[in-house]
């Protein structure tokens, strides 16, 4: 227990230095290299201790305890271009580390709990060289930790995760009339999951809702808004989520099918910003022998961000200048190497191509309008190491 506890405050350290750029807007598809070999399947798909945050319904799946711990490096390339004659400038920020956590143990034939620290989301770009950008930095990082608590019986599981979310947003810019930043700040609020899961026959069908989380972050977003003439507040919570999933087991093969809404459109913050809701769809594939196991995925939704028009330009150049969540698609492979009966390596690759977005944008900071237009393609690597006793 004290070593598990050591390892759980090193991973804390680390999470709370890490910077991301996320993929369904400013959230990561999953946590985990084996789901995000699938496309980012996992509400009805089990991936033992690793499906503490996305079903923690699915932690039943363990025979005794298993940890999990992983790491993602993100690498974005983020290009803007203002519309002025300048041409289009790449975004500094072209790489970030993102590790997770995660344990879940069996108590006795009902009842199973977990711990987890996770970073879940973020985005940012860094302009600071760039005067035709406003030389725009922008640092969202989210940190999530949990206990979850799952019972099962006949099949049936239900479970519950209260969280603990730590987030920090950091917003630097310069639109010709001097720097306006209020430095980094921080935020401290508490969530829940709850998750559902029955399973049969090598079915498995699973469900999932995550509660919003109301962040705020002092002098940010309102700051911002008045450098561009709009009244803003300082809140940018967590959307909540719901959604589905279902698997297939048969013999080696497994495929499974995730739907889920992230509730852009109604979280404080991303209202104020437009942002519209996504549908996600995800659907994955695992091939696995005693031995290894090879997984293959998709992942597809919708920008939640669409050009609101000359009626609203300062919002569509914060939008696409310092929070551009514009990806849709998103290709997976992946795999594991089981080392022994304890211990096994997971290893997954994301490659989402490159999507462009242009709309109305300010003139800031003259009079009018002008067209500017973002690029945004993404890859990733994910790696994990498994230990079950």
């Amino acid at each position: 227990m004290k070593k598990t506890i050591k390892l759980a405050l090193v991973a804390a350290l680390a999470l709370g230095a890490t910077s991301a750029f996320a993929t369904n807007g400013s959230n990561m598809i999953s946590v985990g290299a084996k789901a995000t070999g699938m496309g980012g399947t996992g509400i009805g798909v089990s991936h033992g201790a690793e499906s503490t945050l996305a079903n923690a319904a699915l932690i039943t799946s363990v025979k005794n305890t298993e940890i999990a711990f992983g790491g993602t490096i993100f690498m974005p390339k983020v290009s803007f271009n203002n519309g002025t004659g300048a041409g289009s400038k790449d975004s500094s920020a072209d790489m970030n580390v993102i590790p997770s956590v995660s344990i879940a143990s069996k108590v006795n034939d009902n009842f199973y709990w977990g711990i987890g620290m996770w970073g879940t989301a973020g985005m940012g770009v860094d302009y600071r060289d760039e005067a035709a950008n406003f030389k725009m930095v922008t640092n969202l990082q989210l940190m999530q930790f949990g206990v979850p608590l799952a019972y099962t019986t006949n099949g049936f599981s239900v479970a519950v995760t209260p969280l603990l979310q730590y987030g920090s947003l950091d917003i630097n810019f310069d639109p010709g009339s001097g720097q306006v930043g209020a430095g980094v700040a921080q935020d401290l609020k508490f969530g829940y999951n709850l998750g559902l899961a029955y399973v049969v026959s090598g079915l498995t069908i699973g469900a999932m809702y995550k509660s919003e989380i109301e962040m705020e972050y002092d002098g940010q977003i309102s700051n911002a808004g008045t450098a561009f003439g709009l009244t803003l507040g300082d809140k940018l919570s967590t959307p909540a989520e719901m959604g589905i999933g279902i698997s297939y087991k048969m013999e080696e093969h497994t495929i499974a099918l995730d739907y889920k809404q992230i509730k852009w459109s109604s979280a404080s913050g991303y209202e104020d910003f437009k942002w519209e809701d996504q549908n996600v769809i995800a659907i994955g594939y695992e091939y696995a022998t005693s031995a290894w196991a090879a997984r293959a995925g998709y992942n597809y939704a919708d920008s939640p961000i669409t050009d609101q028009g000359v009626a609203n330009t300062a919002i569509n150049t914060l939008n696409l200048l310092g929070f551009p969540g514009i990806i849709e698609s998103h290709f997976t492979v992946g795999g594991t190497y089981n080392v022994s009966k304890t211990t096994s390596i997971d290893l997954a690759y994301c490659y989402s191509p490159e999507v462009s977005q242009t709309v109305t944008a300010s003139n800031f900071p003259n009079p009018g309008t002008r067209e500017t237009t973002v690029k945004h393609s993404q890859t990733a690597l994910s790696l994990g190491l498994n230990y079950a006793f």
